[in-house]
């Protein structure tokens, strides 16, 4: 049975979070990169469907590419992190689906149904990019997901050999320098946006 977490915990995965324009000058280590994987992949997705598929753009390489492709400020932001990176989701994660999901045939539910496979698979990368921030914010690091970005560009660039894999989101990754940040955005109360049926 869990247990509520401290209020530490609370502040440092959401109330006190920001989202981050900008990085102090310490690196990512790939080692850091797989703990935010091996936490994330924790979280639910449709029948196990893990469709995100992410590339980490480390190298000077890489990030010029990345950038080359999005709005300038966003462009500026990820040649400046140590990391961004490309939250995509494969089209096709149904083949997956024997391994991740093997107590029915979940596969025959997506396979020659290209609609609901492809509304499956944004909706679940999304999820798990979700996952992704919490997880960095969980193992003391910061992120600043974003679009703006030429989707279909990026898709060329970086996942041409695969071609059943689109780009969702990006984001840009490190540890959030507060000088690049302004006053919080008002965030409304329970009564306003919800209701109990």
């Amino acid at each position: 049975m869990s247990e509520p977490l401290p209020d530490g915990a609370l502040d440092q995965l959401f109330r006190t979070a920001r989202t981050y324009n900008g990085y102090l000058d310490k690196p990512v280590s790939e080692a850091q990169l797989c703990a935010i994987w091996d936490l994330m992949k924790f979280g639910p997705t449709s029948a196990n469907s893990l469709p995100a598929r992410i590339v980490w753009c480390v190298s000077d390489e890489a990030k010029a590419k990345l950038a080359a492709l999005a709005m300038p400020a966003n462009g500026e932001k990820i040649l400046k992190a140590p990391v961004t990176a490309i939250i995509a989701m494969d089209h096709e994660f149904f083949e997956h689906l024997p391994e991740f999901f093997p107590h029915t045939d979940a596969r025959s539910w997506f396979a020659g149904n290209a609609p609901l496979a492809e509304v499956t698979a944004f909706r679940n990368s999304s999820l798990q990019g979700a996952y992704f921030i919490l997880a960095a914010r969980a193992l003391g690091l910061d992120t600043g997901p974003m679009s703006g970005f030429d989707n279909a560009a990026v898709d060329a660039a970086f996942f041409a050999d695969t071609p059943n894999v689109k780009s969702n989101f990006i984001s840009t990754l490190g540890h959030g320098d507060p000088a690049s940040i302004f006053e919080r955005s008002p965030r409304p109360d329970f009564a306003r946006f919800n209701r109990i049926d």
